[in-house]
């Protein structure tokens, strides 16, 4: 059986994939517990995947500028980028407070859409210097996040929050591993 030449990019990325939509879905946890339709659930998981498809994007343009310039320096920064996010997220889960502090409705949405994809704004700046495949890259991040954020919400409606505490510990951990992997090669 023929393994793709590009497989370990793809369990790569998953991973990250998966660190970065623990945001979304630990966020997704406590709005979970305000009273919401499946129609708005799903309008939800879709435009946090469109926003975890936009910011990395934006990212990795600046990424991809900044490892022209910069050349082998921007690496090593990608790599305490994704360290310091990674340390960010996991203080963040230390936090008491797990209800959200908006209705994810009209401009509500796009905040909190934006607020819990500004992460992958920076992760996309790294991997525009690690220079990954772009379209993978997209779909990985927009797919998992979406189904993240619908996850959370459900879960949100039947579980109390301790869930998403360990979710950001679990995604923090994660982003500052790839860091650290980034950094030593």
């Amino acid at each position: 059986m023929a393994v793709l030449p590009f497989t370990g990019e793809i369990i790569t990325l998953s991973f990250m994939a998966m660190a970065l939509g623990m945001d979304a879905f630990s966020v997704s946890l406590g709005m979970g517990l305000i009273p919401l339709r499946l129609r708005r659930i799903a309008l939800i998981g879709v435009v946090v995947g469109l926003f975890h498809i936009l910011m990395p994007f934006a990212g990795m343009l600046v990424g991809r500028f900044l490892s022209n310039q910069l050349g082998a320096y921007t690496t090593i920064g990608g790599g305490i980028l994704l360290i310091l996010l990674g340390i960010q997220m996991f203080r963040s889960s230390l936090k008491s407070d797990d209800t959200p502090a908006l209705n994810p409705v009209g401009f509500g949405l796009l905040l909190f859409a934006t607020s819990v994809s500004l992460d992958s704004f920076s992760v996309g700046l790294s991997l525009g210097i690690s220079g990954v495949r772009t379209a993978l890259t997209f779909i990985l991040f927009g797919s998992v996040s979406m189904m993240l954020t619908w996850c959370g919400l459900l879960l949100g409606r039947k579980v109390q929050g301790f869930l998403g505490t360990y979710s950001e510990m679990v995604g923090g951990s994660i982003l500052c591993a790839f860091g650290l992997q980034l950094i030593i090669g």
